[in-house]
C-alpha cells in the first residue's frame, strides 16, 4: 500500500507539472473565449478543478493541452448559450450572400490591430464559431486537431471557421459596412466568398484558384473584404503571445487546486483506530 501511494503521488505531482505548463496558453484561450478577465480566470480555475477531478479519466489519446482546451471550450459554451451581443450566424452570412455588402478594410483591419478592439469584436462572434477561428488561426491547431478535441466533424470544424472568420469581419466593421454597384466578373459574390476561406488556407484547386483570383482583380466590393479576412487573421496571430503573463492571483489558485490534489489522504491515528474497533 505504501509503495501505490508513493507511486499516485508521484503522478499527481507529474499530472500538476504538466496542467500548470499548460496554463498560459489555458489562460489566453479563455481571455478569447470570456467576455472579460474576470470571467476568464474562473473558467481557467473551474477547468482545472474539473481537470483534477477526471485525472483519470485522461487516457493520453490526445494531448494534455488539447484534453485541457476541450475542457475550457465546453465550461464556456454551458455559461453563455447565447447572449444578445452575439452576432446572428444567419443575419451575417445573409450580408455576406448580398453581392453589393462590402466593408472599409482599412477600418477594420485597423480595429483588429488593436487587441482590445479586436477582443472586444470576439465577444460578438458566437462561442462555437469563436472557438474555432481563436484554435486556428490564434493558436495555429490544424483543423482536424479542433474537429478531434470539440468532438465534431471537420466539415464542420471547416464551416464553423469560414462562418466565424466572416462573423468576425462584419463584428469589426460595426456599421462601417459600404455598398457599390458591381457586375461583369467571374463568380456570384457569395460564390467568390464562400471560397476565400479556404482561399487563404490553401485549399482550393489551381482552377477554382485562378477563378476566385479574377474575381478579387475586378470585383468591386469583395477586395476590401478579402484584405479583411487576411488582415484580421494575421492580427489573430498576435493573441499567441509567448510572453503572456498568466495573473498572479489565478496562477496562486490553480497551484492550491493542484496541492491540494497531491496531498494524499491524512492516515487515522491509532486512538481513531481504536474507537472504530
Amino acid at each position: 500500500m505504501k509503495v501505490e501511494r508513493v507511486t499516485q503521488q508521484g503522478d499527481d505531482q507529474s499530472f500538476g507539472a504538466a496542467v500548470t505548463a499548460e496554463l498560459p496558453r489555458l489562460f489566453r484561450f479563455a481571455r478569447s473565449m470570456a467576455t472579460d478577465q474576470s470571467e476568464a480566470e474562473d473558467l481557467v480555475g473551474d477547468t482545472i478543478v474539473r481537470a483534477i477531478e477526471r485525472q483519470n479519466q485522461y487516457r493520453g489519446e490526445a494531448s494534455l493541452g488539447t484534453w485541457l482546451h476541450q475542457i475550457l471550450f465546453h465550461l464556456a459554451v454551458d455559461r453563455s448559450r447565447h447572449h444578445a451581443h452575439e452576432l446572428s450566424v444567419e443575419d451575417v452570412e445573409t450580408l455576406w450572400r448580398d453581392q453589393d455588402y462590402s466593408v472599409d478594410a482599412e477600418a477594420v483591419v485597423e480595429r483588429a490591430e488593436s487587441s482590445e478592439e479586436l477582443r472586444d469584436a470576439l465577444v460578438h462572434v458566437p462561442q462555437h464559431y469563436r472557438s474555432v477561428v481563436v484554435l486556428h488561426d490564434a493558436e495555429g491547431w490544424p483543423a482536424s486537431q479542433i474537429a478531434s478535441a470539440l468532438g465534431i466533424s471537420l466539415p464542420a470544424a471547416k464551416q464553423r471557421l469560414r462562418r466565424g472568420r466572416m462573423i468576425l469581419v462584419s463584428a469589426l466593421a460595426h456599421g462601417r459596412e459600404r455598398r457599390v454597384a458591381n457586375s461583369g466578373v467571374p463568380l456570384s459574390c457569395w460564390d467568390a466568398r464562400e471560397q476565400v476561406s479556404n482561399y487563404l488556407d490553401g485549399g482550393l484547386d489551381a482552377s477554382a484558384r485562378a477563378a476566385l483570383e479574377v474575381h478579387l482583380a475586378n470585383c468591386a466590393t469583395c477586395p476590401p473584404l478579402f484584405q479583411a479576412l487576411v488582415g484580421v487573421r494575421a492580427s489573430l496571430g498576435t493573441l499567441h503571445d509567448p510572453d503572456s503573463v498568466v495573473p498572479a492571483e489565478l496562477a496562486r489558485r490553480v497551484r492550491e487546486h493542484l496541492e491540494g490534489a497531491q496531498t494524499p489522504p491524512a492516515a487515522p491515528s491509532s486512538g481513531e483506530t481504536g474507537a472504530r474497533g
